[in-house]
């Protein structure tokens, strides 16, 4: 699939986040001190939308059981979840911001 954009550089507000689908993959996009971060929309513990969630800094919290992950990287940082979320490449580039989801 390679890059995509996604939105334009000035629709994502600083702590700001916004869900999309790629073909088929369910990402969340984030802007953590003026940095953009992209991972699976979706918890590894239960199916439910981060996006939907609470974003604190770098912690997105699942709304469903309360699992805890850095948006950084994509790592657990509190259970139940015990598997990190897939984390995406972001790079700006001529106003808008892009994902790479692999094929």
């Amino acid at each position: 699939m390679g890059w995509n954009a996604v939105c334009r550089t000035e629709e994502l507000d600083e702590g700001a986040m916004r869900s999309f689908e790629l073909e088929g993959t369910r990402i969340v996009l984030y802007r953590i001190e003026g940095a953009c971060y992209a991972t699976s929309n979706v918890c590894t513990h239960a199916f439910a939308l981060l996006s939907d969630g609470w974003l604190d800094d770098n912690v997105i919290e699942c709304p469903l059981h309360g699992a805890q992950f850095d948006v950084t990287t994509g790592r657990v940082l509190c259970g139940p979840a015990t598997v990190d979320l897939a984390a995406y490449p972001v790079r700006e580039k001529d106003g808008f911001v892009e994902v790479e989801v692999a094929a």
